[in-house]
């Protein structure tokens, strides 16, 4: 039988990573550093047994990391040459450390894996190609939709869950009529709603290859006008999630019937709800702005795996990539973590209390909101552009401010934000 003819590209990277491979039996004994972040941190010794027992003589030291100095610590390791073999990375942390250089591009590894890009939500996916590179492996996921309280909107006259906007619109008034005086809560000190509702539009978020802001496009202001909306209405209170005692008691209490949040508040609203509450709640899409399409898009979230440059142990840090993506072992993963899978077949496993996550009472819509998942702007600056929009938004919410010069606003931060990536670009194309 003929051979499959495979493209120069795809030939350059199977040669390249069976030269890379053909060190595995080298790396087969001694350390490998592994840095991991909060609670996958702390449960990454147990999910390791399993590969230290594959691989003997190998052990994986695990050093857990704070998430809030995890960043500032992985640079400076970067610059004092002194890397982990592989890291748990932050999904809007892989452009910039691409752009150091620090990471090892996946691509030649891939081309001789098992592992097959059309197992993963292509958001997700997406979020891993930075600059050009492959240098990350999704780890977990996440996205934002709604939690909501069902029995409030059934005895507001909505027994479905609203689709559009509009019908949202409707539902959130709805909601006021019955007696729930603020029924979404927003709180003004979180971009995630803001940036979900902006990914829904058809216009990018930054333009000329990230070198601006996009936030003057019809569709951002089209999101921003929504949002900015629903407390102009009295829908959502103009507060901080830090003015909210207890966020799972007032939900418990009826106090709002939509709270857009993460995977990680599954667990959480499952141990602090009323028993009593246990069927009145659960998870929904997010609305769309086109009647026709229903649903529509939200954040790709989550982290993933990077091997970095310096590592001596580069074969067997990519074996233990390739362990920690079994879908048996990102199940085990889920139940000790609450960290939801990137790869689809995971999904589809049995559970042992009976039926697969992608039939869960309340992680299903997690499964269908990742299929419409939209990664963002795969540049180093990101995360302070977002703190910027966040900003810009909370002062439009109590200032009122006119979208367009909100939108104007943040532009003008953006593109000041971006300026050093302009002339870093400008210069790399003379």
């Amino acid at each position: 039988m003929a051979m499959p003819r495979l493209s120069v590209n795809r030939r350059q990277a199977c040669l390249a990573a069976s030269t890379l491979l053909a060190g595995c039996s080298r790396d087969e004994g001694g350390v490998l550093r592994f840095w991991a972040m909060g609670r996958e941190g702390l449960v990454a010794s147990e999910l390791l047994r399993g590969f230290e027992a594959e691989h003997p003589g190998v052990r994986v030291k695990v050093e857990t990391l704070p998430w809030l100095s995890a960043h500032e610590k992985l640079l400076t390791a970067f610059a004092g040459d002194a890397t982990p073999d592989i890291a748990q990375l932050g999904n809007t942390w892989l452009p910039e450390f691409q752009q150091l250089g620090a990471l090892e591009p996946l691509e030649p590894w891939i081309a001789q894996s098992a592992l097959p890009a059309d197992d993963y939500f292509p958001g997700i996916w997406a979020t891993n190609l930075a600059g050009g590179q492959r240098v990350g492996l999704p780890w977990y996921v996440d996205t934002r939709l709604l939690f909501v309280r069902h029995d409030l909107l059934a005895r507001a006259g909505w027994p479905q869950m609203p689709q559009t906007w509009d019908d949202w619109r409707g539902c959130l008034a709805a909601l006021r009529r019955s007696g729930v005086a603020a029924p979404l809560l927003l709180p003004t000190n979180e971009f995630e709603p803001l940036l979900a509702l902006a990914l829904q539009q058809g216009d990018e978020l930054l333009r000329e290859g990230g070198r601006y802001g996009n936030f003057r496009s019809n569709g951002f202001q089209k999101a921003l006008n929504f949002y900015l909306e629903r407390f102009a209405a009295g829908d959502a209170p103009g507060i901080t999630n830090n003015q909210i005692s207890n966020l799972w008691q007032e939900f418990g209490r009826g106090s709002f019937a939509f709270y857009l949040s993460g995977p990680w508040n599954i667990g959480e609203f499952k141990r602090r709800m009323p028993p009593e509450l246990a069927d009145s709640w659960s998870t929904a899409e997010l609305p769309g702005p086109d009647p026709k399409q229903g649903f529509g898009a939200s954040v790709a979230g989550g982290a993933s795996l990077g091997i970095f440059k310096r590592s001596r142990h580069k074969a067997l840090a990519w074996q233990l990539i390739e362990y920690l993506s079994r879908p048996s072992v990102q199940l085990q993963f889920y139940r000790l973590t609450g960290d939801l899978p990137p790869r689809l077949s995971t999904w589809q496993q049995p559970l042992p209390e009976g039926g697969t996550l992608e039939q869960d009472r309340h992680a299903a819509a997690f499964h269908r909101q990742l299929q419409r998942a939209r990664a963002t702007p795969a540049v180093p600056e990101w995360e302070r552009i977002v703190q910027e929009m966040q900003f810009e938004a909370a002062r439009a919410v109590h200032r009122h401010t006119p979208v367009p010069e909100a939108a104007a606003a943040l532009d003008a931060r953006v593109d000041a934000l971006l300026e050093k990536r302009r002339w870093m670009l400008a210069r790399h194309s003379t």
